[in-house]
C-alpha cells in the first residue's frame, strides 16, 4: 500500500486503521513552515487493505500499488477478502474441522495441530514460522497439503520454506499439521521451546475426535504440559450427511 504525497494533507485519519502500526504521521519543515504527512513503512505493511477500505481518506491519497511475487503473499494472508490460489477458498487455512463427518480428515488416534501466528496485532514474518515448522518436522508431523502456508515451503518434510519468502510479513497465517496422539506431548514441549526463539506470537488449536464417552483425548495431555486450556472450544456434532467412513 502507498500514500500519494502530493495528495496527502496530513489529516491523521489513516494511522488508527493500520492493524500493525505501519502508518505514521510525520511533521516536516519546508520553507520555514511545518507540514504533516502520513507515511507507510513499506517493510512493515502487510497489504491487508484496511487503510484503503476503511480510513475514508478525504483526498484519496491511499492507493494500492501493483503487487508482484513474493509481496503477493502479504495480500493473500492478510486481506480478509482474498482467496488462496492453492486452496481456492477464502482465509488462511483449510476447510474447518466442523465438516469432519464428511471429509474424514481427522481420524481416531490422531490430532490436528493448528498454529495461528501474528494475531492480534503483531503480524508475523515467514522466517519465524519456519523456525517453528522445522522444529515440528523433526517429530514427524505431516503438514497439511491444501494450506497456503504449506505452499510456501520448499520441503514440507523438513519444514524449510522458500528462501525468497522468509522476510515477508503478514497479518496472520495458520500452520496446520497432523500427528499421532501419542506424540502430542513431545509436540507441545517442542512448541514451548520454539516459542522462545521467535519475534511474534501464536495460538495453539488442537483438533481431535471425541472418545465414545464424549471425553476429549487431548485434554489430559494439555494439562500435563501445563498449558492453559480455553473453555470456549468448538464441539462439532456432525449434523451433515456422513460420507467419511468410520475407522
Amino acid at each position: 500500500m502507498r500514500i500519494d504525497r502530493d495528495k496527502c494533507t496530513g489529516c491523521g485519519q489513516c494511522p488508527p486503521y493500520c492493524p500493525v502500526g505501519a502508518i505514521t504521521l510525520l511533521t516536516k519543515t519546508e520553507k520555514g513552515r511545518k507540514t504533516k504527512l502520513a507515511e507507510i513503512d513499506f517493510d512493515e505493511c502487510v497489504e491487508c487493505s484496511n487503510c484503503l477500505r476503511c480510513a475514508d481518506c478525504p483526498t484519496d491519497a491511499i492507493y494500492q500499488q501493483e503487487l508482484a511475487w513474493p509481496r503477493t503473499i502479504r495480500y493473500v494472508l492478510s486481506d480478509v477478502l482474498s482467496t488462496g490460489a492453492t486452496t481456492g477458498i477464502p482465509g488462511r487455512g483449510t476447510e474447518e474441522g466442523k465438516t469432519n463427518d464428511v471429509t474424514g480428515r481427522f481420524r481416531r488416534g490422531y490430532v490436528g495441530v493448528a498454529l495461528e501466528f501474528g494475531r492480534p496485532v503483531l503480524g508475523a514474518r515467514i522466517r519465524d514460522v519456519e523456525k517453528v515448522a522445522k522444529a515440528m518436522a523433526t517429530l514427524g508431523v505431516q503438514f497439511e497439503k491444501l494450506n497456503p502456508t504449506t505452499a510456501l515451503m520448499e520441503d514440507p518434510k523438513t519444514g524449510k520454506f522458500k528462501e525468497d519468502v522468509l522476510n515477508e510479513k503478514v497479518m496472520s497465517l495458520i500452520l496446520e499439521s497432523t500427528i499421532e496422539i501419542g506424540k502430542l506431548g513431545e509436540v507441545l514441549d517442542c512448541l514451548k521451546r520454539a516459542s522462545q526463539e521467535i519475534d511474534t506470537v501464536f495460538s495453539l488449536d488442537l483438533i481431535t475426535r471425541t472418545n465414545p464417552d464424549w471425553s476429549t483425548p487431548t485434554e489430559s495431555v494439555v494439562r500435563k504440559a501445563g498449558l492453559w486450556l480455553a473453555p470456549n472450544g468448538k464441539t462439532c456434532v456432525g449434523l451433515g450427511r456422513p460420507l467419511a467412513k468410520e475407522d
